[in-house]
């Protein structure tokens, strides 16, 4: 790995599955003290199980601010002068739902994983982090590129991610500290499953009028996720990608993760206006007709 730096204290959240445990395990094996945050203690208990001395669970909700106070408290205990080396921002939930039907709570607490709780979480470790001279990565989703209908609530928490992480830049730029954005493709990870769970709990309550209006558009666009879950990407491809922007000199603005990230990347800067919504409904399989 290029222009590697030496290795310091990092904090992870959402490393009960996917690309937060992967990541956790991945950076414990390459010299990292890794603050791995989760929810329960089952989960912490599984990673103690697998990692090195170096791995150490944190509980954390992101969206509990005694909860983010008393993980502050607790890494910055542990790590002192040395400051905190990098944040990789992970936590994140997601489900999909025609708009017009949307439970505005529900839209709010997926809000709260997502964008909120991030900046939550970066606020209470900044100072940690400018003392290191350190590292943030937040991460992203192809569903900030492209949007595909029903898929606007966690589209929107994406794009808002987007432009947070692009005003940290160039805010903590001159403090010495580096901002990079992971956009993930379709990668293999439980998410997709959890997704479907979330989707079928919320929209479970819809009234018959939903189903008549979007019912079938909806199902179609299900099924091309679950495609995608699918053929997705390992999600060590992920951890190096943000292990190079915790290591390298000059760490990327973006990275791009998988073929259909740097496919949809592409697509975005070629396509616009109607023709951009035409190709997006060609390629999940809809109509533009109801």
């Amino acid at each position: 790995m290029a222009d590697q730096q030496k290795r310091g204290a990092v904090l992870i959240t959402g490393t009960s599955t996917g690309i937060g445990r992967t990541t956790a395990l991945y950076l414990d094996k390459l010299g990292f003290e890794v603050f791995a945050a989760v929810r329960k203690e089952r989960d912490a208990d599984m990673l103690s199980a697998e990692g090195s001395e170096r791995l150490k669970p944190i509980l954390l909700d992101v969206t509990d601010e005694t909860a983010i106070a008393l993980a502050r408290d607790k890494v910055c205990r542990a790590v002192g002068d040395r400051g905190l080396a990098g944040l990789v921002n992970n936590a994140g939930v997601g489900f999909v739902s025609p708009l017009e039907f949307v439970p505005l709570d529900e839209l709010r607490w997926l809000f709260e994983v997502n964008l909120f709780g991030l900046l939550a979480v970066t606020q209470a470790f900044l100072p940690m982090l400018r003392k290191a001279r350190g590292r943030i990565v937040n991460i992203s989703s192809t569903s900030s590129i492209m949007v595909a209908p029903f898929h606007g609530p966690y589209s929107a928490s994406k794009l808002g991610l987007n432009g947070l992480s692009d005003a940290l830049r160039l805010e903590l730029r001159p403090l010495g500290v580096q901002v990079s954005v992971v956009v993930c493709g379709s990668v293999k990870t439980p998410i997709w499953e959890k997704g479907g769970g979330l989707a079928e709990r919320i929209t479970k309550h819809y009234p018959p009028e939903a189903w008549e209006l979007y019912g079938s558009r909806y199902k179609r666009l299900r099924d091309y996720f679950t495609r995608m879950g699918q053929a997705g990407v390992p999600p060590e491809t992920a951890s190096r990608a943000i292990a190079h922007a915790l290591t390298a000199r000059q760490a990327r603005n973006t990275y791009l993760v998988g073929p259909d990230a740097r496919l949809f990347n592409i697509a975005d800067k070629l396509l616009y206006g109607r023709l951009r919504d035409w190709v997006i409904l060609r390629v999940i399989g809809l109509s533009d007709r109801a």
